[in-house]
């Protein structure tokens, strides 16, 4: 609706309404009076309650002895002067009035008055906080987020206790007018990356936004930079720890992920089970997740180009045995490897996009039944299938990098399959650049693992003992 003030005739303002939502069956409006002056109650049924209405206002107006006789007196005194809970600004603009009643608000409209009122009387439905389902801990809380956006805002306040935290609430430029909002210390968070953020958010111009993923790509500057720009988590506690960072948090309603922005390479192998178990067992653990993200890597791309190009680096009785489960596959390694990758990938996918009743039996098929089928017929070797195997296990134990491990491990069994050794070293090479070259507003992507330094095994490829941790906690604004 374009943007124009409201009407002082409450009968303009209505027939206005009804030609925009008359249509709708879930539009309400219901004429009364209210002293001496004519209203209107207008709201959308399913996301608002008349009976929070009347609780909230009818019932305490009906026990007031004085209320004013014309309609732009009775606005400011709801406003001002009336006991009753209304929302401190009053409308005043059409576009104003439709966001309010589509958040689910009451509004009352008063004849003779440009301003309408608005009452938080929202009962939407809505899914209950649960336990997370893609960030596995055994310790620390179980909460997660929903798709409740002021109820997630809730569970960060109820978790981040201080009067620094700030939570503006903002409208993104959709054809829906979705609201997200930006949470930050402002005594930890740097102000110029606050701003910078903001700003680019305001800029984005998409025609829905469904979840905080959709900013990621208008935050990265390298387009073409493979690496995220910014973490996700479903954990309010996860969420709470990178605030006390320093690091601004953006969450979108209708979406139980949260963003984390500036979103640091380290950040990806660190779990809340880290600061909640011993320090030698935590950084074994996370060490464990490195070799992992290696190994998902070029796990593969070794294997071929070691074959292909280098067997004297096998051992001779491995070399045997790999050298006579290669001479009864017809594909040469590189295209066997590519393969057996894509095929493990099919059946990820399918288990996971199939229906929950069935997700695990098309895993369990694809995994054992084609498996072994394809290498009793001969098509595929036992080692081809074992190293495949791995690296999609290791995958999944940095599941925040996993689009970048899938991406790279094809690009590096190419390369390593096509020009052996030197293909390899490129790989290697075009990925170290990638992450070197990716600067999330400003900060280094791979602090605090490089440069190497205390901090990088403070709290980086391992994690320090609390004791060290509290005397020199990580804050952005102190290593900008």
């Amino acid at each position: 609706m374009q943007t124009q003030p409201l009407a002082r005739e409450l009968k303009t303002n209505l027939k206005m309404l009804q030609q925009q939502f008359g249509q709708s069956a879930d539009f309400y409006a219901k004429p009364m009076r209210l002293g001496g002056t004519a209203a209107a109650l207008v709201l959308f049924s399913g996301l608002s309650s008349p009976e929070k209405f009347t609780v909230m206002v009818l019932d305490v107006l009906k026990n007031t002895q004085e209320m004013p006789g014309d309609g732009a007196a009775m606005a400011r005194w709801l406003l001002q002067n009336a006991p009753v809970p209304a929302e401190p600004q009053p409308i005043t603009e059409w576009p104003d009035l439709v966001q309010k009643l589509g958040g689910g608000m009451a509004v009352l409209l008063l004849d003779g008055s440009g301003q309408a009122v608005a009452f938080s009387t929202q009962e939407m439905p809505q899914r209950g906080v649960g336990t997370p389902q893609s960030e596995g801990d055994i310790r620390g809380p179980q909460e997660a987020f929903t798709e409740t956006l002021r109820q997630n805002v809730a569970l960060l306040r109820r978790q981040f206790r201080t009067g620094t935290l700030v939570a503006e609430i903002l409208t993104a430029e959709t054809r829906a007018a979705t609201e997200y909002a930006v949470l930050y210390d402002r005594a930890l968070a740097p102000a110029d990356t606050v701003a910078a953020l903001k700003k680019r958010l305001a800029a984005v111009r998409i025609p829905v936004l469904l979840d905080s993923a959709y900013f990621a790509s208008f935050l990265k500057r390298d387009k073409l930079n493979l690496f995220p720009a910014a973490a996700y988590t479903e954990r309010p506690a996860v969420a709470c720890a990178r605030l006390c960072e320093g690091k601004i948090v953006v969450l979108v309603a209708g979406s139980p992920q949260a963003m984390v922005v500036p979103g640091f390479f380290a950040e990806h192998f660190e779990t809340l089970d880290d600061y909640s178990s011993g320090a030698v067992f935590a950084g074994l653990i996370r060490l464990l997740k490195y070799l992992a993200f290696l190994l998902a890597v070029f796990g593969p791309g070794l294997y071929v180009m070691a074959v292909a190009f280098a067997p004297e680096i096998i051992p001779v009785r491995l070399l045997a045995k790999l050298a006579q489960a290669e001479r009864a596959t017809p594909l040469p390694p590189v295209l066997e490897m590519l393969a057996v990758t894509l095929l493990l990938e099919i059946v990820r996918e399918a288990g996971l996009r199939a229906p929950q009743s069935i997700g695990h039996t098309v895993s369990l098929v694809g995994a054992l039944i084609i498996g072994q089928t394809a290498v009793d017929a001969g098509i595929v070797s036992v080692p081809v299938l074992t190293m495949a195997a791995a690296a999609t296990i290791a995958t999944l134990a940095v599941p925040g990098l996993y689009e970048q491990s899938i991406l790279f491990r094809f690009a590096v069994i190419v390369l390593a399959g096509c020009f052996g050794v030197p293909g390899l070293a490129c790989g290697a090479l075009i990925i170290l650049a990638m992450a070197c070259g990716s600067e999330p507003f400003g900060y280094d992507y791979l602090y605090p693992l490089m440069p190497p330094g205390k901090a990088a095994w403070r709290d980086g490829f391992v994690r320090s003992i609390w004791q060290r941790l509290s005397q020199a906690g990580e804050v952005l604004s102190r290593h900008g």
